[in-house]
């Protein structure tokens, strides 16, 4: 067989080699960066419908902070500085129970600091520097954790994460507003019940943990036992934080384990 270059010289029509003529289409070689584009945007629809979703639960975080005795400025800055529902019901509550700032701040840094672990998990994905770094530390939290760990690829996962972060950020914080200054206008929001929209908030957002298998329900069965068995003799909020010690014959088990 002649070589091309041969073929040529002599003056024979030889096609120019190209992506067919490599065994490769040419309409795939144009379309390789499909799959990436549509992992991004199911990634971006993850994180609006996660972060819109979530983000009405402010409306709860709102009206639960006031009628714990917060004002409207102090809900609407524990969500702009502390962003974690969980950590933020847990501060409002152990207020509304007549328990110190102190007590109630510790408590909130104690359920928060599960957000470190997920920083670690995320740093090798985002690999954020400088200022970029404190500023996406502050929106790693459950929900923008878990939809860019569900993703394919890096730059999936950083669409979902940030899309994640952003759009429940900003419905977070306008929903606190809206809950508080509504509980605010109605006087005494322990008249028309809102008392119990803190603890309400509070259990829903710690039931699915209780659906992850029998390991969750023991030790959140134990942590009920402890807080129980302290209310009596400990200030507010303290009963909280000590319930926590239930969870470490988990953690030691996961340790041992192969």
């Amino acid at each position: 067989m002649s070589a091309p270059g041969s073929a040529r010289a002599a003056g024979e029509d030889v096609p120019e080699e190209s992506a067919p003529a490599l065994g490769v289409p040419a309409e795939d070689a144009r379309d390789e960066s499909a799959p990436d584009e549509g992992a991004r945007a199911a990634a971006v629809r993850d994180g609006l419908s996660v972060g819109i979703a979530v983000g009405v639960s402010g409306l709860a975080f709102g009206a639960a902070a006031v009628t714990a005795g917060l004002t409207v400025a102090q809900a609407c800055a524990l969500s702009l500085l502390a962003f974690t529902g969980a950590s933020q019901f847990a501060l409002a509550g152990v207020v509304g129970g007549g328990g110190g700032l102190v007590a109630g701040t510790l408590g909130a840094v104690l359920l928060g600091g599960r957000n470190a672990l997920y920083g670690m998990r995320l740093a090798s994905t985002l690999r954020v520097r400088g200022l970029r770094r404190l500023v996406t530390a502050h929106v790693v939290i459950d929900e923008t954790a878990a939809v860019a760990t569900a993703q394919r690829g890096r730059d999936a996962a950083r669409a979902g994460f940030y899309t994640t972060a952003i759009s429940l950020y900003l419905a977070w914080n306008l929903t606190t507003l809206l809950g508080a200054a509504g509980a605010a206008r109605l006087g005494d929001p322990d008249a028309v019940g809102l008392d119990v929209l803190g603890p309400a908030a509070f259990l829903a957002l710690l039931w699915p943990r209780l659906t992850s298998g029998r390991a969750a329900v023991r030790v959140a069965v134990a942590a009920a036992v402890i807080a129980v068995a302290a209310t009596p003799v400990l200030p507010p909020g303290v009963p909280v934080m000590l319930a926590a010690v239930a969870a470490l014959p988990a953690l030691l088990g996961r340790r041992a384990a192969p």
